[in-house]
């Protein structure tokens, strides 16, 4: 029974012709596009949980104190709470920093008139505080101590990303959505199709004693088999578009981000998205319209 259903399942495909070469092409389309969006909120999200491990809040200092004012000042900075590290940086430290950082470059730092940078206190939260909320609680202790002039954290910088991240995610689910929609109808067109060129073979299939149900089952096989195609068609092409771009973008990842490298997605989530193109094409299959018994 099952070698005939699928064989059957194959000539209805042939049968579909261009409608259902058609429903390849949108549930590649809306499952490449769920999966470009579902690609760009892994990294964020990666980028948003390793946070923590290198979140600094830094104080910069309205003048550079003596050397028995910083050991005072540092002391007040550790009262603070949820502190794990503490570091003073001289204005001759940041200003050799910056030179290092420079490179080649470095050079225009010899031909500066006077040393342009603050000294400052760079804070390292403990566990408990490297979070946005807790850091932003540290920024205010730290800014209300009076050498303290501007006191920079980050914080604000991962609710952003959150929130990039949670927006992304709304909108693949919407432009998913919207042309999963679109396909799911194309593959009832397509199976409702080839449901009509077969109407006499249904009326023997049913005179012999088939039921609905097995008389229906090659248009979901169809279905399916237009979903899963589809699938494998997206994942192919982002598989390809993340090989080409991925190495141009890592630079530009490590200094935006803090990302050594982006992640393709992992073989549970091409698994759920290649099933996800076989659901849309099984419903699609289910919604053919046509009589439903004799």
């Amino acid at each position: 029974m099952f070698a005939f259903v699928a064989a059957e399942a194959a000539r209805d495909m042939r049968r579909a012709g261009r409608v259902g070469l058609a429903a390849v092409l949108l549930i590649t389309i809306s499952l490449a596009a769920l999966g470009s969006f579902w690609l760009l909120s892994i990294n964020l999200g990666r980028a948003v949980a390793q946070w923590p491990d290198g979140v600094r809040v830094v104080a910069y200092l309205r003048e550079e104190p003596t050397a028995n004012a910083v050991d005072d000042l540092l002391g007040r900075v550790r009262q603070a709470g949820g502190v794990a590290k503490v570091r003073y940086v001289s204005r001759a430290d940041a200003l050799a920093t910056l030179k290092a950082s420079l490179g080649a470059q470095a050079d225009v730092v010899d031909d500066l008139p006077k040393n342009p940078l603050p000294a400052s206190v760079e804070v390292t939260p403990d566990a408990a505080a490297a979070t946005p909320e807790g850091t932003r609680a540290l920024a205010q202790k730290l800014a209300a101590l009076p050498e303290v002039d501007e006191v920079q954290g980050g914080f604000e910088w991962v609710e952003s990303l959150a929130r990039w991240r949670r927006l992304l995610g709304l909108i693949g689910l919407g432009v998913g959505g919207a042309l999963a929609a679109a396909a799911i109808l194309t593959v009832t067109t397509a199976t409702t199709l080839v449901f009509h060129l077969r109407r006499e073979e249904n009326e023997i299939m049913r005179l012999v004693g088939a039921t609905e149900a097995v008389v229906r089952l090659p248009l979901v096989l169809q279905g399916m088999a237009q979903g899963l195609a589809g699938a494998i068609l997206a994942l192919a092409s982002l598989e390809v578009v993340f090989f080409l771009l991925a190495p141009r973008l890592e630079p530009l990842l490590s200094l935006t981000l803090g990302l050594s490298r982006a992640v393709f997605l992992s073989a549970p989530e091409m698994l759920a998205l290649m099933l996800g193109g076989a659901a849309l094409g099984a419903l699609g299959g289910l919604l053919t319209r046509g009589r439903t018994a004799t």
